[in-house]
């Protein structure tokens, strides 16, 4: 049986003292629950060191929000695989839509990074999604397979079980609009359709895919009862304690 993973993305929010009191106000939440899931938060860099020590002996696992592929050098601003484990990182989030259209990263930097957060120890969570206009012209499905074969490039079948997918349709990031369960349902079933014919069913079913998108307490549930949905990767809720303990409760 897959486990649901519920992630929480905090983009660029949240100054050092804001995380802290964010982080104490969901593990107050969380103490005495059980969830049904992993549950995964993702500060902003400045904040990973003080939130993995607020962490520890908790039920909340930590995650980075972006890593550069080189391992060290003149790359200004930008964050190692091996910084990000120092500071108490299990995970990272790669691909985001963000960095594919804001800053413009390509499929085959995406790969590198992939690569690169497999190699270091990290889990990556690996993003795709399509836009609007790229639905409207129906071709969803060939944006998907052009993003998941690029991205899983050279990566092994025994690395693939290490790596959650995210599968986030651009239009409904941040917008208040929500794919349906049917429409999210269908392309993760064609994702772990895919995952099958590159590498095998048992690791097809293995593979944990996520739905992002304007995922809220109220139609979480609904989202997370399809049957390749296996959890959320959570934007804009995920900044208030109650509203992210409502989407791990609707698991």
């Amino acid at each position: 049986m897959r486990k649901n993973v519920i992630a929480g993305n905090w983009k660029m929010n949240n100054d050092l003292a804001q995380s802290e009191k964010l982080i104490v106000e969901l593990k107050n939440l969380l103490q005495n629950e059980k969830p049904n899931c992993d549950v995964i938060i993702c500060p902003p860099f400045t904040s990973l060191s003080e939130a993995s020590k607020l962490l520890k002996g908790s039920n909340i696992k930590l995650g980075a929000q972006n890593m550069y592929f080189e391992e060290s050098g003149a790359f200004t601003g930008e964050v190692s695989a091996s910084m990000l484990k120092s500071a108490g990182c299990e995970y990272v989030i790669l691909g985001h839509s963000e960095r594919r259209t804001i800053f413009e990263e390509s499929d085959e930097v995406i790969n590198k990074k992939i690569r690169k957060a497999l190699s270091a120890g990290l889990k990556p969570i690996f993003c795709v999604g399509e836009l609007l206009s790229e639905r409207e012209t129906g071709i969803t499905n060939d944006v998907i397979k052009r993003q998941i074969l690029s991205g899983l490039q050279g990566v092994t079948e025994e690395e693939v079980k290490n790596i959650i997918i995210a599968y986030e349709p651009v239009w409904a990031i941040g917008t208040g609009k929500t794919a349906t369960p049917s429409q999210a349902q269908e392309v993760h079933e064609f994702i772990r359709d895919l995952i099958q014919i590159d590498y095998s069913l048992e690791t097809a079913n293995d593979v944990t895919i996520q739905y992002g998108g304007s995922v809220k307490p109220e139609n979480a549930k609904e989202l997370l009862s399809q049957k390749d949905i296996d959890g959320a990767l959570v934007g804009g809720a995920c900044l208030k304690a109650d509203l992210f303990m409502g989407i791990i409760k609707s698991v």
